[in-house]
């Protein structure tokens, strides 16, 4: 059994890692040749990948309640012919309208077959016992970065952009469908327990806690996606050097691999409260640090930051299955992650519109936003139930 799980989180996680290498990482390297190809400005580019986020988060709910009934491995099949006829599509476009119109089956694909679905599968699979599959499938696709960058570089470099298209979509046919293939079969639920929704682990409605959550998750993915567009310049504004902004920028994704191994090690004996509200706490003190002390902190601001980021990355998936449990757990994440998914879209814009105006400021305010987050954490109350299994896994 043991066995087969790792087979299962291997195969998953490493389809994982071609789903967000040729979706989510993918404009950073090809937006400003598609935009010069096309004839549209660069920002046009971006405005396409967030009308796809957008869509994603609409599709999320739908896309889990159909998990929820037949299990991850019809739907993530499905998803990889979408990826694949998304980036063809793009691959294909002449114009704004083709290059919308391929985003917009990209947001289907995304919002069917990135992380939430991923976790769904698996606790369509496993149920309550889930935690460690998920944290395995993150820390495998916690490379999508460092392996798509890469290779999107060297396939635009060789065959352009279209060509680097084609060459996702012919991953997702002849890599990504076999990979979600191999998941096993899950047995069918009728459609009235698979959408049951209405009370949560502790017999409770789930409706505050769940808005909590949800404004939790809606505020990492802000930062986590500011982060990501505008470090640089951020890290720039602070004074770094120049060859120091690369190199501490590097820092972000080995930190978040380091900050999930560690979930996956000292903090799985925890409730995933109790390491949500630990990682909670690293941006705003990673912030403040480099508020306060400049280019000297940039180091520690990335470690920091990445770490938080990866666990609460993997507290998006185990912290509804503990606190609410494994019945309807895919539309019930689709719910909880689709403000987020909204916030993550208008992010990058949003962000550097403030870190125009505000300057190196702006570190207060995302430090604001983190610490909002973990006052919610705070206010969420570990179910009698769920603290009781924790200590009985316990060593």
């Amino acid at each position: 059994m043991a066995g087969s799980r790792v087979r299962v989180v291997a195969a998953l996680g490493t389809a994982q890692t071609l789903a967000w290498a040729s979706s989510y990482y993918l404009p950073a390297l090809l937006a400003r040749p598609m935009a010069a190809e096309l004839g549209v400005a660069e920002p046009t580019v971006f405005a396409a990948f967030s009308v796809a986020l957008v869509v994603s988060a609409l599709v999320g709910p739908h896309s889990g309640r159909r998990i929820d009934r037949w299990g991850g491995r019809p739907v993530l099949m499905a998803t990889s012919g979408l990826f694949a006829l998304g980036l063809a599509a793009m691959a294909l476009a002449s114009g704004p309208i083709g290059l919308f119109a391929a985003w917009l089956v990209m947001g289907v694909a995304m919002g069917s077959g990135l992380y939430e679905a991923a976790f769904a599968s698996l606790v369509r699979l496993y149920g309550q016992e889930a935690r460690g599959a998920i944290t395995g499938i993150t820390l495998i696709a916690g490379f999508a970065s460092t392996v798509g960058w890469p290779l999107t570089a060297a396939l635009e470099h060789a065959f352009g952009w279209r060509g680097a298209c084609w060459a996702w979509a012919g991953l997702h046919l002849v890599l990504g469908l076999p990979l979600n293939a191999w998941l096993p079969r899950a047995l069918p639920t009728t459609a009235a327990a698979a959408t049951d929704t209405t009370t949560g682990a502790s017999g409770k409605p789930p409706a505050l806690t769940a808005a909590l959550l949800a404004w939790v998750f809606a505020v990492s993915w802000f930062i986590s996606t500011a982060m990501a567009a505008h470090l640089p310049r951020l890290l720039s504004a602070v004074g770094a050097a120049p060859t120091a902004v690369i190199l501490v920028s590097a820092l972000v994704g080995p930190a978040q691999v380091a900050g999930r191994l560690l979930e996956f090690g000292l903090l799985r004996h925890l409730h995933p409260l109790h390491s949500a509200r630990a990682a909670a706490l690293m941006h705003p003190l990673g912030a403040a640090l480099l508020a306060v002390l400049g280019a000297p902190a940039v180091a520690a601001f990335a470690l920091l930051h990445g770490a938080g980021n990866g666990i609460l990355t993997i507290a998006k998936g185990t912290l509804p299955l503990a606190l609410f449990g494994s019945q309807g757990y895919g539309q019930r994440q689709g719910l909880l992650v689709l403000p987020a998914r909204l916030a993550q879209a208008l992010s990058p814009w949003l962000f550097g519109l403030l870190l125009a105006g505000l300057g190196t400021r702006v570190l207060w305010f995302s430090a604001a936003l983190a610490l909002s987050a973990l006052a919610a954490l705070l206010l969420i109350r570990v179910p009698a139930r769920t603290l009781a299994e924790t200590v009985e896994t316990s060593p």
